[in-house]
């Protein structure tokens, strides 16, 4: 299974699709890096237009690598799934597109052990991707902007609210956020590989996943009782952006920020086990369905 996974990986490496991944995600940090390091206090002063007599900041010191990180992983996890599926959605479709699926099935090897190595590749280039955007959009922040104190800007029923971190407490922070986001795009992984057992080509599989996640966003950012109630608790992507709850820290009964604290565990905690458990029907349904299919290619 190991020499598997390395061929497997071998042949995720040789297709420029992989490379157009890391690219996009390096165009779009330096992209935000470049605009914030250009104008950023327009933005800032966009940001705290209702509490600017209120509340007093040095707008320079706020924006930091801390605060570019978080502004650019609200954007980039949006966009990555996309990508995530462009490599998952060719796993089984790519084999069966160039006719070497049959081959590979002569193989002293399960239809079992062929699914999982497939989803371990996925999710290994999953992690290479999440890790070069915490190389690119966490680090090459830091190196630009500096360290200092970070600012969350969050809206919490009818009202916003602003949360300062200190720059001892965040680092740890956004290990977690990352280590959450490999499993929330792992789910994505799973769904285009779900899809591509039933694809002849890699375009329909891709373009399914893509379509799914973008569906399933839109309902799950509806605000009506019936949805959130009956559907939204359903859905993976009402459970895409949890990462956030690792930056919203817990409060004494005198309303003071707790240091390396989280507001609410058992929400991030049940988000992982929902997520966990889609990652498990899917890898498992995708292995049932590709063992009753008849390899015609």
């Amino acid at each position: 299974m190991v020499e598997l996974l390395r061929i497997e990986l071998f042949k995720i490496w040789k297709r420029p699709r992989t490379y157009i991944a890391f690219a996009a995600i390096t165009a779009i940090v330096l992209i935000f890096q470049f605009a914030f390091k250009a104008d950023g206090i327009s933005y800032m002063n966009l940001l705290l237009q209702n509490v600017q007599d209120s509340f007093e900041l040095n707008k320079i010191k706020a924006i930091n690598g801390y605060f570019m990180c978080y502004i650019i992983l609200n954007t980039l996890l949006i966009q990555v799934p996309i990508l995530v599926a462009l490599i998952a959605g060719d796993a089984i479709s790519g084999e069966a597109n160039m006719g070497t699926l049959r081959l590979m099935l002569t193989k002293p090897v399960s239809r079992t052990e062929i699914i999982l190595v497939k989803f371990l590749a996925s999710f290994i280039f999953t992690l290479l991707l999440l890790l070069w955007m915490a190389v690119t959009a966490l680090y090459l922040s830091l190196l630009i902007f500096g360290v200092d104190d970070m600012l969350i800007f969050r809206v919490k029923g009818d009202e916003s609210q602003i949360m300062q971190i200190t720059k001892d407490d965040i680092m740890w922070r956004y290990y977690a956020a990352f280590g959450y986001a490999a499993i929330a795009l792992t789910v994505i992984a799973a769904l285009s590989l779900f899809f591509s057992v039933f694809a002849e080509n890699s375009i329909g599989p891709i373009v399914a996943a893509v379509c799914i996640v973008i569906v399933c966003t839109v309902i799950s950012n509806i605000d009506v009782p019936v949805i959130e109630q009956h559907v939204k608790p359903y859905l993976f992507t009402s459970y895409l952006v949890g990462w956030k709850g690792f930056f919203y820290i817990g409060t004494d009964p005198s309303n003071i920020p707790i240091k390396g604290s989280i507001e609410n565990w058992a929400s991030i905690r049940n988000s992982l086990l929902i997520l966990l458990a889609h990652i498990v029907i899917l890898v498992g349904a995708s292995a049932w369905f590709f063992n009753r299919k008849d390899i015609l290619s």
